[in-house]
């Protein structure tokens, strides 16, 4: 895993004031990187965020404020995506990292000369719409909590909510690559087909079970060659970073077509991702270990086992998933909280989430991107999707406002928010990832 360096120090500070405000995601100890369009040019450009602002890699590059030994990766990040950067691997990603830090650091040299030329090098976040960080060539979505897969099994087959498979293989799906959009896009509430369980015929119309999952997002660097697997001791080299994943179901949709092959049209319709990428080396005071299973539970089979999988596997990220009416945000009403969850919660880690996708030889390329699948808690006040929360529906919430939920409404804002937070350790965040619901 990355060590703990000097970028991780707690007591740094940014010239960037408000990177310093406490419980800024952006710290100077974060430094996510990004994609946003230049108001300028229309372009896209690669950006690292500080506080409420954005360094432009490039033109601090060109300014002379990045270089030297990180001048390879600063120059991969010219284009319009992340992918250059991604492919390069972790000791371009480090050294690019720690050059940033020193120039936005208030106690070097580097951040002195950067700071003249503030004007030059950031752009406000305000100022700029974001772009997906990375050009997505595939998708798979696992389904990783065991909370998560027994409550959905409960639904389903309440005296055998999990299959025999799940505490011995991560399970997944192939998603839909193209339908990834970012923070602040809407999402239109699709169409499909459904069948009523007192229905003789199904009939087609709009989904009237839609539904959002709390995931994690993480994207590959380095790619491995087809036929070449990726060792569970080499998956974390080929893991850039990650990010808030909301990947929308329709539920009424899923039940009816899932069997026998699992998901479709109830999930490809669209998937939201915060725009931000939070590195592996900035979540190093983060990491945990594996999850604990309990007694009795199968050991994984050795190529999904290794004793630093065991020791540091986890991480430490807590994510909140807050929503708000039409009604609410027209009275002035705050989101209200559905549920606050943690990463710990995954049965299985994304290293051996990675490992496990490559065993068969599959090649994975810079910029795909794989889910966490919904974390769910132990608790009722940690589920991961108003499916659980609501019981499927025959246990309503109700809102601020009055209004009832048993699944969500057009109108209905989705606001996801992940952070960490550890003593000893400056907090970061990963921003938020948000939408609207448009009727369909």
């Amino acid at each position: 895993m990355p060590k703990l360096n000097e970028t991780h120090d707690a007591s740094l500070t940014s010239w960037v004031d408000s990177a310093n405000e406490p419980g800024a995601d952006f710290p100077v100890q974060n430094l996510p990187f990004g994609v946003y369009t230049d108001p300028q040019t229309g372009k896209g450009k690669v950006g690292i965020a500080i506080g409420d602002m954005i360094l432009d890699v490039t033109a601090a590059r060109a300014k002379g404020v990045i270089g030297g030994v990180a001048d390879d990766a600063a120059g991969a990040c010219a284009g319009d995506t992340l992918n250059g950067l991604m492919a390069m691997g972790g000791r371009h990603w480090s050294v690019l990292r720690a050059a940033a830090s020193k120039a936005l650091r208030y106690d070097t040299e580097e951040g002195e000369a950067a700071e003249a030329l503030a004007g030059e090098i950031l752009v406000a976040q305000a100022d700029v719409t974001m772009r997906l960080p990375a050009q997505i060539g595939d998708y798979t979505d696992f389904y990783a909590s065991i909370f998560h897969a027994t409550n959905v099994g409960m639904m389903l087959r309440p005296d055998n909510p999990l299959m025999p498979n799940y505490k011995h293989i991560p399970i997944a799906y192939h998603g839909r690559a193209s339908s990834i959009v970012v923070s602040g896009e809407s999402c239109k509430r699709p169409v499909g087909q459904t069948k009523a369980p007192d229905a003789d015929v199904p009939s087609f119309g709009p989904s009237m079970a839609f539904d959002y999952e709390t995931e994690i997002a993480f994207y590959v660097g380095p790619g491995n060659p087809l036929g070449q697997p990726v060792s569970i001791d080499e998956a974390e080299d080929h893991i850039f970073g990650l990010s808030i994943l909301n990947d929308w179901s329709a539920r009424d949709i899923q039940a009816w077509e899932y069997q026998p092959l699992g998901p479709f049209l109830a999930k490809s319709f669209a998937s939201h991702v915060s725009p931000w990428v939070v590195t592996m080396e900035a979540l190093a005071p983060f990491r945990s270990g594996a999850y604990q299973r309990p007694d009795g539970d199968p050991t994984p089979l050795p190529y999904l086992s290794s004793d630093a999988n065991e020791a540091e596997g986890g991480f430490d990220v807590q994510i909140e998933v807050s929503i708000a009416s039409e009604k609410m945000r027209d009275e002035g009403a705050a989101p209200e909280v559905l549920a606050v969850t943690n990463m710990q919660n995954l049965y299985w880690t994304i290293f051996q989430m990675l490992t496990h996708h490559t065993s068969n030889g599959c090649n994975l390329r810079p910029g795909d991107m794989m889910g966490t699948g919904t974390i769910s808690g132990q608790t009722d006040d940690a589920l991961g999707s108003i499916l659980e929360i609501t019981k499927r529906g025959t246990n309503p919430i109700t809102l601020p406002t009055g209004e009832e939920r048993k699944f969500l409404g057009d109108g209905d804002e989705l606001i996801m928010r992940a952070w960490c937070e550890r003593d000893g350790a400056r907090g970061i965040g990963f921003g938020e990832c948000r939408a609207v619901i448009e009727g369909a």
